[in-house]
């Protein structure tokens, strides 16, 4: 039986509330089984390297999953007009995307066959987190989510023949790909054993370090064995990976486990909604704010207790975090904070072209940008990025090292920088009022004004927001709407 679908009707078909996607959605295994197939798509040395140059994952992780599971939303919803603007949008953030790798291999994130294999993995995982749970999928189901995943293929790159047609071809290209093509890829350990080890707290969780780095060091181990038992025996084997003694029976109870769900009733778990609540700054004007400002001070006083009880050694981030400088007092940041916090946007240890990138990726999806102005703020990012190299890259190696940077901090605000400002100025002033209203600023910033910026129309001028803009940028001021929007994890 094969799994072609040959037009509009029954795309519609394999869409929307009534797909297998939909209802995996909201499905507690399928964040095991997303970790997993993740790390199957880092192993692949073309998106391995795609993920290490230009990818937020280590140092914006919870940014990353809420932007991923939005677009995954778009793509399987019901109205074809909102999935064909957001292949669009993928495919121009791909397009920009090509390099090489550590061993001078060229990549492409467009490369079609790199592009099936992402698709691939995302089925195949969440085939075997069924089967890992104890509810395998009949062959009818199996075969229905395959037409699905092969047709958002077909929505991304035109057609879904880099993915064979036949589901039992399927199972032999993709042993083929984990036989032949997988490596042991830098993006692949850091997922296994930095990010685990290192994962940032989410905004929710930001005031309890102590209590974070505790439930961190217990859980985080704990996902990268259960990710590894989790994975293909030949990938383990040519990877090296570690076989940790009970590693299988701990992956399959948690995968039972999570399966248990089940029995809960529907709509108790909505995975978008716990990313939303966990991404909530403290300072927002959602509902929801206020029931987690009061979660945010039970965790600090839960925090505060833990650290009496049984003292640690700190919150361990992806770096030791640089003694402030001389002067920084609240409402500030040292210039060590600043470059880790939200200029090294990729979290490599230095600030380059992916880094700003990221910034006009994370703008252009915040203010769901089309072209042309996705490219111009792109443009601008580009044109502020050569004027960063011309003025602190003093080795001539491409990039600006936390030093090089610390050592010219003055020379960031520059006519490039003003530029930026005034291209996201554009962007979000939707109406060309000349002014950001309440809405626009909530667009952008996920809150609305909290003072009245102009007495008689309460609107955001171009001159405040530059400057405000600005202050960020250079002046590493704190507690700003940027905070959330460029330096929350």
């Amino acid at each position: 039986m094969t799994t072609e679908t040959t037009g509009t009707a029954d795309e519609a078909s394999l869409f929307g509330p009534e797909s297998q996607f939909s209802a995996f959605f909201d499905d507690p295994r399928w964040a095991l089984a997303m970790i997993r197939a993740t790390v199957l798509e880092a192993a692949h040395p073309q998106i391995g390297a795609a993920l290490v140059d230009n990818s937020t994952f280590v140092a914006h992780p919870w940014r990353r999953l809420r932007n991923t599971f939005l677009s995954m939303r778009r793509m399987f919803g019901a109205d074809p007009a909102v999935r064909e603007r957001e292949a669009a949008r993928l495919n121009r953030l791909h397009a920009r995307m090509s390099g090489s790798d550590s061993r001078g291999r060229a990549y492409d994130a467009m490369d079609r066959a790199a592009r099936a294999w992402v698709v691939a993995t995302l089925f195949e995982s969440a085939v075997t987190m069924c089967r890992l749970s104890g509810q395998p999928l009949d062959q009818d189901t199996m075969e229905r989510m395959y037409a699905e995943y092969r047709t958002f293929l077909a929505a991304l790159d035109g057609d879904a023949a880099e993915l064979p047609a036949d589901l039992d071809d399927f199972w032999r290209y993709f042993d083929r790909v984990v036989e032949n093509e997988l490596e042991n890829t830098e993006a692949a350990r850091v997922i296994l054993y930095r990010l685990f080890d290192h994962l940032p707290a989410p905004a929710l969780l930001a005031g309890a370090p102590t209590l974070w780095a505790a439930g961190r060091a217990v859980v985080g181990p704990l996902l990268g064995a259960i990710t590894v038992a989790s994975l293909p025996e030949p990938y383990r084997r040519r990877a090296g990976l570690p076989e940790m003694p009970g590693a299988q029976t701990l992956m399959q109870g948690a995968y039972l486990a999570a399966g248990l769900a089940r029995f809960l009733p529907e709509g108790w778990i909505s995975a978008e909604s716990i990313i939303e609540v966990l991404s909530l700054s403290p300072g927002s004007d959602d509902p929801r704010a206020r029931t987690v400002a009061a979660l945010r001070a039970r965790m600090k006083r839960a925090s505060a207790l833990l650290r009496l009880l049984t003292p640690l050694g700190g919150d361990a981030g992806p770096g030791p975090d640089p003694a402030p400088s001389a002067g920084t007092g609240e409402g500030r940041r040292s210039a060590g904070e600043f470059f880790r916090q939200v200029l090294d946007q990729t979290g490599d240890g230095y600030l380059d072209w992916p880094d700003l990138a990221a910034m006009a990726r994370e703008l252009s999806t915040r203010l769901d940008l089309d072209e042309p102005e996705e490219t111009r703020l792109y443009d601008a990012f580009a044109a502020w990025w050569r004027e960063l190299q011309a003025a602190l890259d003093t080795d001539g190696d491409g990039r600006v090292s936390a030093e090089e940077y610390a050592a010219a901090i003055p020379s960031l605000a520059g006519p490039a920088l003003i530029r930026v400002a005034e291209v996201l100025f554009d962007a979000t002033d939707k109406d060309g009022s000349g002014s950001i209203d309440a809405n626009e600023h909530r667009t952008l910033f996920r809150t609305a004004f909290h003072r009245d910026l102009n007495p008689t129309d309460r609107a955001y001028g171009r001159s405040t927001f530059v400057g405000d803009f600005l202050s960020f940028m250079s002046g590493r001021r704190t507690s700003t709407p940027y905070d959330p929007l460029l330096a929350d994890a």
